[in-house]
């Protein structure tokens, strides 16, 4: 019989028994149902949240309750076998990536939570990328099995092939879809069963594996102990000597072969029904590092360049990553740190090495989603939150003053759509400066600016539903009510060949005038390099002190654009000779110069229109499958291929951004409700010249 832990509330545990670990997923994988549970069984909840009911601990905002989807990623703490597991619950939707991004950053390992029936699914395989990225080992929790059309075997052959990872499941399931019961441990050979308490809060163990599985759990194990000794040397010659490998040895070459990022173990179960989610958690204790199997954390010395290297043990030079910003309503801005060496006391001194300032920590806070808990201090090893630092962002590392260093910034994408936001009163327009500036310091990817010609506040985000959240928050949480327009694309102008051109500004005006004379010349970088400013200039032709003001010239001139007044991306920019005055040249003078041979170049340099592609993915039944691809096809969408899964078909396609207004709408009705689509950005791609022509007829 399975025995819930006591809690410990000492926190101050050696850090091989710390967690740092986040719950990853395609959005209704059932990563906030299987948190819940992670919550219920270490007994930090005492009661079973479910999403339908709106009363789940980690998705605490109106909006998520409301919507049943997670938005922010909310950290929480909790104690499973005397290992403290810090846990973060992160967003599925595609719009809310930035979330997932900079959790990923500071997380030692992550469960990644799959659908059952669907396998991977195309935000599954961005997470697991993001997981890639950042190095993060993982194990896998295949979900609900109870599901129809559940297939454990087919799932994890999914896994396999499509992320292209080697996987190693160490459970086998008992019963599919409604007969799903419990597992098999493959190592242990032990049956555990779920079919009596219904919280699953205990369960029965039993030394025999059912009759009617013994030959496929024999199989599978042989094939898992074979994948193990391979790994080592002395299990080796002992697995072919044909002795008997124990379990400590098994579990403890295995534990250095995922944090190795060798392999992944995959365990399934059905968090929502309250089965199997137990040995998740055993598994993050035995399989998942802790900040003493990292060992150490690599930085540079913002002094010199050079690397630089923190232990991550307490008694080392304080090094600390802001991770996110909240704004919260009674206590102001909190910022969400991990503690990667050294201790922070509550009433230190910092320095933020990327902002040159010395920064306050007046309160140090242990989050249990939107709960907290004040604390004196932070060991190498916590994620906590910080209340005093002002003018801390996102991806800051905070350090002592007399010995910094700088750790990985975190990157974000893009903005990829729009729209126009006007206040509705005087005391509105008072507070939307602030309000934007709030909801800028929390998000990355939301940005806003002033068209200065039509006087209308732009604010931009990752999606149609990433905006909406926002206009939500600005009238709940600010009591901001504005009137919104219609989302538009982020389009991008770019150009296709090199070019030159001269920029000259000269202004007499009686006393003193302006005098500003610069040549460039202009050539297209990659998609997605963004700009390069180069200086050339010899033998002093142009003063150095005004090659800055020339680089924000153009700067400006690429902001504001010149085809279609969208920004400009991709290009490289180089002045390579011009002139000044000793008297009349100025700063101003030099920007302007700038302005104009930016514009003078691109106009000669093939300039086109980008537009932002969107991978799409539709699940509906076959009987569809025929309109929706014509749907796609009408919207200049390029259909890439399908696949049958279960009784559905998925159906892959490429489709500019602009075409896919409304998109979820359209699809429910064109499949009686039975359809369910799926957008992510993919890249920029040239617009149509007729297109072009279209998007030109229309802004005259």
């Amino acid at each position: 019989m399975a025995q819930q832990n006591i809690i410990t509330k000492d926190r101050d545990v050696p850090v091989d028994r710390i967690r740092n670990i986040g719950i990853i997923a395609h959005i209704d994988a059932g990563k906030t149902t299987t948190t819940e549970r992670i919550l219920f069984y270490t007994g930090s909840s005492y009661k079973l949240g479910d999403i339908d009911d709106g009363n789940t601990v980690m998705d605490w905002m109106e909006q998520e309750r409301e919507r049943g989807i997670t938005i922010v990623s909310a950290a929480t703490t909790t104690f499973w076998k005397d290992v403290r597991f810090n846990i973060i619950d992160t967003p599925g939707h595609v719009d809310f990536t930035a979330e997932v991004e900079r959790s990923l950053r500071v997380l030692d390992g992550a469960v990644s939570v799959f659908d059952a029936e669907e396998g991977v699914q195309s935000q599954s395989e961005t997470v697991w990328r993001q997981a890639d990225k950042y190095k993060v080992p993982r194990i896998v929790f295949i979900n609900k099995m109870d599901k129809l059309g559940a297939n454990f075997e087919n799932c994890v052959n999914d896994i396999r092939t499509r992320l292209d990872v080697d996987t190693l499941p160490m459970v086998y399931p008992i019963g599919q879809e409604s007969s799903f019961k419990g597992v098999v441990d493959l190592l242990t050979r032990k049956t555990m069963l779920w079919d009596k308490d219904e919280t699953g809060l205990t369960y029965e163990t039993l030394d025999e594996v059912p009759a009617d599985l013994v030959d496929k759990v024999e199989e599978y194990r042989a094939a898992l102990i074979e994948k193990i000794a391979e790994n080592d040397e002395a299990l080796m010659e002992k697995f072919f000597a044909g002795e008997e490998l124990s379990v400590e040895e098994l579990k403890a070459t295995l534990r250095k072969m995922v944090i190795g990022y060798k392999v992944v173990p995959i365990y399934c179960g059905t968090a929502l029904r309250n089965k199997a989610v137990q040995p998740v958690l055993d598994a993050v204790v035995d399989f998942l590092p802790s900040p003493a199997d990292l060992k150490e954390i690599v930085g540079v010395d913002p002094a010199t360049g050079e690397e630089k290297i923190r232990k991550l043990v307490q008694d080392e030079k304080l090094t600390v990553l802001a991770f996110k910003i909240q704004l919260d309503p009674h206590v102001g801005k909190i910022t969400y740190a991990r503690v990667y060496s050294g201790v922070l006391k509550s009433g230190a001194s910092l320095y933020n090495v990327q902002s040159r300032e010395r920064e306050r920590v007046s309160r140090i806070l242990l989050m249990h989603a939107n709960q907290r808990e004040e604390i004196d201090a932070a060991y190498a090893g916590e994620i906590v939150a910080l209340v005093g630092p002002k003018g801390t962002r996102t991806g800051d590392t905070l350090c002592e003053e007399n010995d910094q260093i700088t750790l990985e910034q975190i990157s974000f994408p893009d903005p990829v759509i729009s729209l126009a936001i006007e206040p509705k009163t005087k005391s509105d327009q008072e507070k939307l400066s602030y309000t934007l500036q709030r909801l800028g310091d929390e998000d990355p990817t939301f940005q806003a600016k002033v068209d200065h010609d039509t006087g209308q506040t732009i604010i931009s985000g990752m999606g149609e539903l990433h905006l909406e959240i926002l206009v939500d928050r600005m009238q709940r949480e600010m009591g901001l009510n504005v009137t919104v327009g219609k989302p538009q694309v982020a389009y991008r102008e770019t150009i296709k060949k090199s070019a030159q051109a001269e920029g000259k500004y000269i202004k007499q005006s009686g006393g003193r005038g302006q005098y500003g004379h610069c040549m460039i010349r202009v050539e297209p970088l990659g998609r997605g390099e963004g700009f390069k400013f180069i200086n050339e200039i010899k033998g002093g032709t142009i003063p150095s002190e005004f090659i800055p003001s020339i680089e924000k010239g153009v700067i400006e001139a690429m902001d504001k654009g010149v085809l279609l007044g969208s920004p400009m991306t991709d290009l490289q920019v180089a002045v390579y000779d011009g002139s000044f005055h000793d008297v009349d040249s100025s700063d101003i003078a030099f920007k302007i110069a700038g302005t104009m041979a930016l514009q003078e170049a691109a106009k000669k340099a093939d300039l086109v229109l980008l537009e932002p592609i969107m991978k799409v993915e539709v699940t509906v039944p076959e009987e569809f499958m025929g309109t929706i691809i014509g749907d796609i096809s009408s919207r200049r969408g390029r259909v890439l291929g399908s696949d049958k899964r279960g009784n559905s078909i998925v159906i892959q396609a490429l489709a500019p951004l602009a075409e896919m207004s409304g998109y979820v709408t359209t699809i429910r009705s064109l499949t009686q409700g039975r359809g369910v689509p799926y957008m992510e950005p993919a890249h920029y791609e040239e617009v149509p010249s007729n297109v072009v022509e279209r998007l030109r007829s229309q802004k005259v």
